[in-house]
């Protein structure tokens, strides 16, 4: 039976400090935009987040995803000879600001594609790694979609790898964030290519079009996008003391002021937000009465410690309601499932977690089971 659910005062782990005000996110004039914690998946601060919007050459992150994921699978390689169709050197003619000058019938190092994609954010590019992992552009557009669908992207779908306008090719600020989030945590070895400033191809010199990465050494990506219906959006990520944000930036009205949104949003979360772990092996939730084991009590909490992204000082406010469901007899797993922790801050719940034993418990000897028995049954009648 459960027993009536109970507050662990302050989690045990408070800080003596009052929460300390925090202010509004910066007003930014754009179409949308989320920050997220890196660590924890949260939401920190958003505007419209959900909303659909075109998401121009930021497409071309899950185009290089989809990639990065099939080099990891080793499917394909870095130094994979990619033939150059037609069409991917015509989708380049046809957007001369957005090229890697590749030419048809060349065969082009996977990496060199992938450079020619994250850094200047070619179409053609895009269209030949399209047409390599997916043996046309239409087929790969379902892959888009798939891998879409297994990360959460629950407001995105895609009708081709390199962001041509189309009213059925929209995602949303969210979405993109949450996609950052998952290139960067799966690939954090290929990631770094998102920090590289430049790269040369057929003695043709290309900057990387994320300014960013000159204006603030903490940042390390992500990528830029624009078309005229989309407006100017920028997807970036920065670490700061081993504190990772990402922000997305959807339909501003310039290439500095995507800029400096971007940097206004990452600036505002690290100095305003923090991370914080709580329960974990180290720390258990509570101990609990084990009937007709080797031990007499387990320690419950989580396999691994809860993160949360907060406002600074707001750990001290946190109420935790446990849940526990008694009584508990041996044997039991670790990891079996004993209750649940419910995290609140100012009424609003912020994650529900699982508690579960720390350790196993045998069963006891026929004595300690007997004696139990009996005790159980006075206890709970």
């Amino acid at each position: 039976m459960k027993r009536p659910a109970f507050l662990l005062a302050l989690l045990a782990l408070s800080l003596s400090a009052a929460a300390a005000d925090v202010p509004a996110p910066p007003t930014i004039d754009a179409k949308s935009y989320a920050l997220i914690d890196f660590q924890t998946g949260d939401l920190i601060a958003d505007f419209n987040a959900d909303q659909r919007v075109e998401p121009a050459s930021i497409t071309k992150v899950m185009t290089v995803y989809i990639a990065f994921d099939e080099i990891k699978q080793g499917r394909v390689h870095l130094d994979d000879l990619v033939p150059i169709s037609k069409k991917a050197w015509h989708e380049g003619i046809d957007s001369s600001e957005s090229r890697m000058f590749i030419e048809v019938g060349d065969k082009v190092k996977l990496s060199d594609l992938l450079r020619g994609i994250i850094i200047q954010s070619g179409n053609d590019a895009a269209v030949a790694v399209a047409e390599y992992l997916g043996g046309s552009e239409d087929v790969f557009a379902q892959l888009m979609n798939q891998y879409a669908q297994k990360l959460g992207m629950k407001n995105s779908h895609f009708m081709d790898a390199s962001g041509m306008p189309n009213p059925q090719h929209y995602t949303t600020a969210h979405d993109i964030a949450i996609l950052a989030r998952a290139l960067i945590q799966n690939f954090p070895d290929l990631y770094k290519i998102f920090s590289e400033q430049e790269f040369t191809y057929h003695n043709i010199h290309q900057f990387n079009r994320n300014h960013l990465l000159e204006k603030d050494p903490t940042v390390d990506g992500i990528k830029t996008g624009h078309t005229d219906a989309a407006g100017y959006c920028l997807l970036a990520s920065a670490n700061r003391d081993g504190r990772r944000l990402i922000s997305a930036v959807m339909g501003t009205q310039s290439i500095n002021y995507r800029e400096t949104a971007s940097l206004a949003l990452l600036n505002w979360g690290f100095r305003f937000y923090e991370t914080d772990a709580f329960f974990g092996p180290a720390s258990p939730a509570a101990t609990v009465r084990v009937w007709k084991g080797a031990q007499t009590q387990v320690a419950v909490g989580t396999l691994a410690p809860v993160a949360l992204a907060l406002p600074r000082g707001a750990r001290d406010n946190l109420k935790v309601t446990q849940t526990l469901n008694t009584p508990v007899v041996a044997p039991v797993a670790a990891g079996q499932q004993i209750g649940e922790a419910v995290i609140q801050l100012d009424g609003k719940t912020l994650r529900s977690v699982p508690l579960v034993a720390l350790q196993p418990v045998d069963k006891g000897s026929l004595w300690t089971r007997l004696v139990d028995t009996i005790r159980l049954w006075f206890h709970w009648t």
